[in-house]
């Protein structure tokens, strides 16, 4: 990577890392997903619960086989197969695991969170339930404030994230947010955390490469 793009970029993570410690959350900056990915896998206690949302992010981490090696627990709604009902059932146990694992949509330059969900089931598990939560998140989803980081979601993630999953959207087809009424819409719940939720500890770690939607 070019130097002055790594330099800016850890620029920005770490005042981001700076106000997300501010307001309460745990917080740190590593360059690669790597890293990330160790950070997580020192975080695990002994035959752990680990509930995982729907993120790329997380499973480009390369963890998730490890856990499961290592005798852990992994809850993932994402296994091919799935009935729509077991779908829903492993999306329950997320909400009261041990440790609950994502990202964020977008992390602002004042240490918010914003995550906007289709169904819930994420922001519910990150809000309140498990006993840990871990965000991971490419410095590509740091924004300036909220309104920036709800358009970031809406006209940058929401698009190809609907073209990947083969919805018949609007914004699948423009690229940009139509604000639509469609049956599949995945916009549909917004979660902004101002300040770490009062029972609920989550650990934010910024990494220093693009990563996810």
């Amino acid at each position: 990577m070019d130097p002055q793009k790594e330099w800016w970029i850890e620029q920005r993570c770490t005042k981001a890392v700076e106000r997300l410690k501010v307001h309460g959350f745990e917080a740190m900056h590593v360059k690669t997903k790597e890293e990330a990915g160790d950070e997580v896998m020192k975080r695990l206690t002994p035959n752990a619960r680990v509930g995982v949302g729907g993120s790329i992010t997380i499973r480009s981490l390369g963890i998730l086989e490890k856990m499961k090696a290592s005798g852990h627990t992994v809850l993932d709604h994402w296994v091919p197969g799935l009935s729509k009902e077991q779908s829903l059932e492993i999306r329950k146990a997320q909400m009261t695991c041990d440790l609950f694992l994502s990202s964020s949509n977008a992390v602002t330059m004042e240490g918010e969170l914003v995550n906007i969900d289709g169904i819930g089931n994420r922001i519910n598990a990150i809000n309140f339930g498990p006993g840990k939560v871990i965000l991971v998140a490419g410095y590509n989803k740091i924004a300036e404030d909220v309104g920036e980081a709800i358009k970031r979601v809406k006209n940058e993630a929401s698009p190809p994230n609907a073209r990947r999953l083969g919805y018949d959207l609007p914004c699948a087809k423009s690229g940009l947010c139509n604000d639509c009424n469609s049956p599949s819409r995945a916009c549909r719940v917004i979660m902004i955390h101002e300040r770490k939720p009062l029972f609920t500890d989550i650990l934010v770690i910024l990494v220093g490469e693009e990563l996810g939607y």
